[in-house]
């Protein structure tokens, strides 16, 4: 798998490839726990880049999308230079909010999962929102 794909996983969950580099390492070359945050960070752009979300963090009305709770389960040490999956799919979609289930792997081993929740947010007040319809619609429909 190249870097530039983009493919659904064995679970059927939007994926991404991502390369361990020594930027995202300790000195002993084992991925720094904050950097898997990061890699789900990436792969959850990836999935709402794919329904024409370019700047996910601000939507074009000016809603704002921000991690709202986070829960990872560290299970195996990611190493320099490994390629690793970065799988993101729908755990929960709400009015204001949507869970993201998100899982790292090594071929098949998982290293890491997390449920992340990302709120919709008013630019102005920084108070929970209503999603977009249209957003909560292509989510819900999968494209």
């Amino acid at each position: 798998m190249s870097l530039a794909d983009k493919s659904q996983s064995l679970s059927g969950a939007f994926s991404i490839p991502v390369r361990v580099y020594i930027e995202d390492t300790d000195a002993g070359g084992i991925v720094y726990y904050v950097n898997y945050l990061k890699f789900m960070e990436r792969s959850r752009t990836e999935f709402l880049r794919q329904y024409g979300y370019d700047k996910p963090a601000i939507l074009e009305d000016g809603t704002l999308l921000v991690v709202h709770k986070a829960e990872v389960n560290y299970r195996r040490s990611a190493r320099l230079d490994d390629l690793l999956t970065v799988t993101t799919e729908v755990d929960t979609l709400a009015r204001t909010n949507v869970v993201f289930k998100q899982r790292i792997y090594r071929g098949n081993e998982l290293l890491c999962e997390g449920l992340i929740r990302i709120a919709c947010v008013n630019p102005d007040t920084m108070r929970p929102c209503a999603m977009p319809a249209v957003m909560r619609e292509k989510i819900a429909k999968g494209g």
